[in-house]
């Protein structure tokens, strides 16, 4: 009796033992700086701490923790990618374009875990779902797509609206993941005859461009030239239209005068006004005045005197200096 009563407290006192150091060892726990902890209390799941450090809690069976990463994962759809290796998966990335064309797409898609609970137990398997959905988003964009806008410049759009259809179907699967980013790696031809018949088409389509821009810019520049042209005919409009004003101006001064000089002596002015007449119309030509009983009289022969009397006054200004 004796021998079997120490056997017995032995037992007991090596289970107290490892029942001390159990607890001893699972009532602390750390946390790195790229993790995050789930506690679970008799298997209820609850957020734990995501600060780094030494942590404490229920020893186990009571609490035990769950540690998941709090990096940036990418997801390789179409492709993967080991040790700068590519392998390629073409039946999961071909699909048809809204215009009824053949193209293989394949994406990396930036994502986080954002609800660790939600993560570990609201779905068997999460990443399957984000694969998924992924798939499935990228089809529904592509699908409703023209085979232009996804193989040149309409990438960017799709690329969006992909991240957007998404991310409202990750949030609505309430999964605990979310999505950072979405970026198209390669959008091709599935054959090498269909590629060269696209590469031809859009060569023109770039060739066209190229000369509808520069006939654009020939448009622009002869547009310019008839701008320019047109400001400098106005200009000189404007410029003549102010001289031919400045001008009946000064023949109206010129006839206010006349008739001034008219009204005053109307004899005299009006043979001065013949004269002047005579001598503007026939520079060059002899005048003679005839009297009203017939007989001639020559006119007094000014002109010849005028280049006499110019080189007398010269010769007098000489003779005084």
């Amino acid at each position: 009796m004796v021998s079997l009563k120490r056997i017995y407290m032995a037992v007991g006192a090596v289970l107290l033992i490892v029942i001390l150091a159990l607890a001893a060892f699972t009532t602390w726990y750390t946390v790195d700086e790229s993790e995050q902890a789930v506690i679970l209390t008799f298997g209820d799941a609850k957020e734990g701490m995501s600060e780094p450090g030494l942590h404490f809690k229920l020893p186990w069976p009571i609490q035990k923790v769950e540690k998941l990463s709090k990096e940036t994962f990418s997801l390789q759809f179409g492709y993967q990618e080991d040790s700068g290796k590519v392998k390629e998966f073409p039946a999961e990335t071909k699909m048809i374009t809204g215009d009824e064309n053949i193209v293989l797409a394949d994406l990396v898609v930036q994502w986080k875990i954002t609800e660790p609970t939600k993560f570990l137990y609201n779905s068997v398997d999460p990443k399957e779902i984000l694969y998924d959905t992924t798939s499935a988003s990228l089809r529904s964009i592509i699908g409703s797509s023209k085979i232009d806008d996804a193989l040149t410049s309409g990438k960017a759009e799709i690329e969006a609206d992909v991240r957007d259809l998404l991310s409202n179907l990750i949030k609505k699967y309430d999964i605990g993941i979310s999505i950072l980013a979405v970026k198209l790696q390669d959008v091709e031809l599935p054959n090498d005859e269909v590629r060269k018949a696209f590469t031809n088409v859009t060569d023109a389509r770039e060739t066209m461009n190229t000369k509808i821009n520069e006939a654009k810019k020939y448009e622009n520049k002869r547009l310019n030239e008839a701008e320019g042209e047109k400001e400098a005919i106005i200009l000189n409009a404007e410029g003549d239209k102010a001289e031919r004003i400045e001008k009946a101006r000064g023949d109206i001064a010129v006839f206010d005068k006349l008739y001034e000089g008219y009204r005053t002596n109307p004899d005299i002015t009006q043979e001065r006004l013949i004269l002047e007449t005579l001598e503007q119309v026939l520079p060059e030509t002899e005048v003679y005045i005839m009297n009203d009983d017939g007989n001639t009289l020559k006119y007094f022969p000014i002109r010849p005197l005028e280049p006499k009397a110019e080189e007398d006054t010269k010769k007098g200004s000489e003779s005084n200096g």
